[in-house]
């Protein structure tokens, strides 16, 4: 992958009812190249838009793939990537990094009704998640926009060592720390 090519990695971190999601655009060369900040609702719904919203405040069209630090954020608020990647109009990759049985118990633990309905079928059409090796670890990929061999690409291409990949590694550094400004 060329060094020039742009990825925004969004993470986040939550205290409290009020998510900061942060959004870093890296270079494949690992130079980072601007930051956006927003927020979502701890156990909404709301995470789709505000990544999004994210990505329009930004304004780059020169950022080629969107990685995203998991599929439910700030306490099941799930990330529908395909309606994300329609948004964007590029591709959107979730990265995880523990291996799961997934997370429907889990939600099942905490909701009910409507709440638990809406969560489980958003979080039950997203793509299958993909074990990737990645300098001796190893990740979980969902993509939406890009076949798996890109897929694989691109989180290789952004991760230089550990298996974080540059673009998340920062969001979630950056997330930190406005949370900790903001309360």
């Amino acid at each position: 992958m060329k060094s020039g090519v742009r990825a925004l990695g969004v993470a986040e971190s939550y205290r409290g009812d009020t998510s900061t999601l942060a959004g870093v655009v890296v270079r494949a060369s690992r130079v980072v190249d601007g930051f956006a900040f927003g927020s979502c609702t701890v156990g909404g719904t709301d995470v789709t838009d505000a990544v999004a919203d994210l990505v329009d405040r930004l304004d780059r069209e020169d950022v080629r793939y969107v990685l995203v630090a998991g599929v439910a954020l700030s306490w099941y608020n799930v990330l529908d990537l395909y309606r994300l990647h329609e948004r964007v109009e590029r591709p959107v990759l979730s990265v995880t990094f523990e291996e799961s049985d997934g997370l429907l118990d889990a939600m099942e633990q905490e909701f009910d009704g409507e709440d638990l309905a809406l969560r489980r079928e958003r979080y039950c059409a997203q793509p299958t998640r993909r074990e990737l090796a990645v300098n001796d670890e190893t990740v979980f990929v969902r993509s939406v926009g890009v076949d798996e061999r890109e897929a694989r690409d691109v989180v290789r291409a952004f991760t230089p060592e550990g298996g974080r990949p540059e673009p998340l590694r920062v969001a979630r550094l950056a997330a930190r720390a406005a949370d900790e400004c903001r309360n």
